[in-house]
């Protein structure tokens, strides 16, 4: 078991924090990578009640900053968080979407063997300084790039293969797979309109709001556009920027226990990188079996679980990881979801925080942020939509093509 716990948080509000010249076409940072990670960074010591001089070591979760913003050789930056910071050991951690999960584990790992006593994990990403095809190239180049990225392979298609895979073993009709998708993401949206750090505060909230936007209107025009078949627009994740750290310590050394939540379980699992190797395209083994080793490691059941952060990069995956959480049975996740289940008055809960159709996706802080808004619940300083219950969270984040599979279950202080 885990000996490590949370001590704080802090989330950065999520968007698009660019503006574009209207004649140039010229696209400019409002609040950049270096401001967003410094935030992050600052909060995260400061909700912890420690001074900075008491941290002794950085991991920075990101994925692509040398392409999105020209700047390698990003975990030094957090020097700049305060001057005390100045000759600690700092790393980055790259696994595409799961950077910051991983940072997260790599920092519980650096306390457990004693080497550190405070660690300070932060995730950053900011995406929308680049158009959207740069954007999308970069992102590719997080798949398999001689079967996937250099044939023309985006995410949105790489998920899609998994939506026609559910799809066909589980003989599920085009209307009743979309009817599934757009309840898991109006879950996400309704979710999201409460939480304040949110990407979208106003999105389509119910299945008929997304079945509207889909219906072209009189001039023809269809707002919830195919993206790839069958994922359309409002079942993608936005392209966002933003950050969002935590402060891990031993638990044998916490002093405020009130605000401490401790880390349960850890499950790390590895799927082959080529979608073309993997034999069910229907289903997240590798995620299954990262459920396993986290739940094992914190000695409870699916049954146990009071409310879940999970990656809904793709509606679909939203519905593959609730399945692989042991919350619904294989093959009915959308069904309970088009029988109004994993809301907050549910017994258990699912993205409260809005997730990442929502929150938003900045990739390499999207692990930091689930775990550092879960911690938020299990405190008692929700921000947003109030979980029923919040004894046990568990945080589900996936890297790639649900590539790197990340699971962490945290108790609330006790």
């Amino acid at each position: 078991m885990s000996r490590v716990s949370i001590i704080g948080a802090y989330n950065t509000e999520f968007g698009a924090f660019v503006k574009k010249d209207k004649v140039t076409g010229l696209i400019t940072d409002t609040k950049s990578y270096y401001d967003l990670l410094v935030e992050a960074g600052r909060g995260a010591i400061k909700d912890a009640g420690l001074d900075p001089a008491d941290i002794d070591a950085v991991y920075v979760g990101s994925c692509s900053p040398g392409t999105f913003i020209n700047q390698e050789h990003v975990a030094p930056l957090a020097a700049e968080i305060d001057p005390a910071l100045r000759f600690k050991p700092m790393t980055r951690c790259e696994c595409a979407c799961a950077s910051s999960s991983v940072a997260f584990y790599d920092g519980i790992y650096a306390v457990e063997s004693g080497r550190y006593r405070n660690v300070l994990v932060i995730g950053v990403e900011k995406m929308n300084l680049l158009p959207t095809p740069q954007m999308t190239h970069v992102l590719a180049c997080s798949s398999h790039w001689p079967t996937e990225g250099s044939k023309g392979w985006s995410f949105p298609m790489l998920f899609a293969a998994y939506a026609k895979g559910y799809q066909k073993h589980y003989g599920l009709s085009n209307e009743t797979l979309e009817n599934m998708l757009w309840t898991a993401g109006a879950l996400c949206y309704k979710n999201g309109a409460e939480n304040p750090l949110a990407h979208v505060r106003n999105g389509p909230a119910s299945l008929d709001a997304i079945r509207t936007l889909t219906t072209p209107d009189a001039n023809g025009k269809c707002r919830n556009v195919m993206i790839a078949p069958p994922l359309r627009l409002h079942d993608c994740s936005l392209v966002t920027d933003g950050a969002a750290a935590l402060v891990v310590t031993s638990t044998s050394q916490v002093v405020n226990k009130a605000r401490a939540v401790e880390v349960a379980g850890i499950g790390h699992s590895i799927e082959r990188l080529p979608e073309n190797v993997r034999p069910n395209m229907h289903e997240l083994m590798a995620g299954k079996d990262a459920v396993a080793k986290a739940y094992r490691e914190a000695g409870i059941t699916a049954a146990d679980v009071d409310f879940a952060e999970v990656h809904d990069c793709f509606t679909i995956n939203m519905i593959l990881s609730t399945e692989a959480l042991g919350l619904s049975a294989d093959g009915r996740g959308g069904y309970d979801y088009l029988d109004g289940r994993f809301t907050r008055d549910d017994r258990v809960a699912v993205n409260l925080s809005g997730g990442l159709k929502s929150k938003g996706h900045p990739v390499g802080a999207t692990g930091a942020s689930m775990h550092a808004l879960a911690y938020k619940q299990l405190i008692g300083e929700p921000i947003g939509v109030v979980a029923k219950k919040a004894d046990v969270g568990v945080v589900f984040n996936v890297g790639g093509s649900s590539v790197t599979n990340c699971v962490t279950v945290l108790k609330a202080p006790k």
